[in-house]
């Protein structure tokens, strides 16, 4: 239990230690750094937090985070819109793009099905999902779904809706483990992983 000599620094440090992994020795650590700073860096590092916060925004087709109601990769008109690739959520966009291997376009379900959580498919963004498939050139889903049972569960519903459309499915290749995150596989992986997906 530590005693602060400011109820502004106490104040401080509590809301730095609400960060996940952020313990109170961290928070003060941070606390007293940024106190050690020139104002404007506090200054600026607030009004960052703050404005990723209110301003951003989901993209309307693809819910992919952007600072406009569309996205850059959705706006963009030099990927391959006959190919999309579905993901669990916005980390998974930002491992896939670092590795430079798929070149079409996204759609962020925002979770997985997972009855234990209460999470069932209206809670996902799954009907705009079956829409783009009926409005968009579409003609391989690729999904890169976690290698969990949630997941599993989630591909075996998508794969039930999209069979009787005649649209490719297809997955990525088993280069990742069980049970990964696609945000904590190496690029070199996950890259391999989708120029070597398996059709489903």
């Amino acid at each position: 239990m530590h005693s602060y000599p400011s109820q502004l620094l106490e104040n401080g440090v509590e809301q730095l230690s609400k960060l996940p992994g952020i313990g109170k020795r961290t928070a003060l650590r941070l606390a007293m750094w940024l106190l050690k700073q020139d104002e404007q860096v506090a200054i600026d590092f607030a009004k960052h937090v703050l404005a990723m916060r209110t301003e951003m925004q989901y993209c309307e087709c693809c819910h992919n985070l952007s600072d406009k109601p569309v996205c850059n990769i959705c706006e963009s008109s030099s990927r391959d819109a006959s190919l999309l690739c579905v993901v669990c959520d916005v980390r998974d966009v930002m491992a896939i793009e670092n590795t430079a291997s798929f070149k079409g376009y996204y759609h962020v379900l925002g979770g997985v099905i997972s009855p234990i959580e209460g999470v069932s498919p209206r809670d996902l963004n799954l009907e705009n999902l079956f829409e783009r498939l009926k409005n968009e050139p579409i003609q391989e889903v690729l999904l890169a779904l976690p290698s969990t049972m949630d997941g599993e569960t989630t591909q075996f519903y998508i794969h039930k809706h999209i069979s009787p459309t005649g649209i490719k499915l297809t997955t990525i290749a088993k280069g990742v483990a069980i049970g990964d995150e696609l945000e904590y596989t190496d690029e070199v992986t996950l890259g391999r992983s989708i120029i070597n997906r398996v059709e489903i």
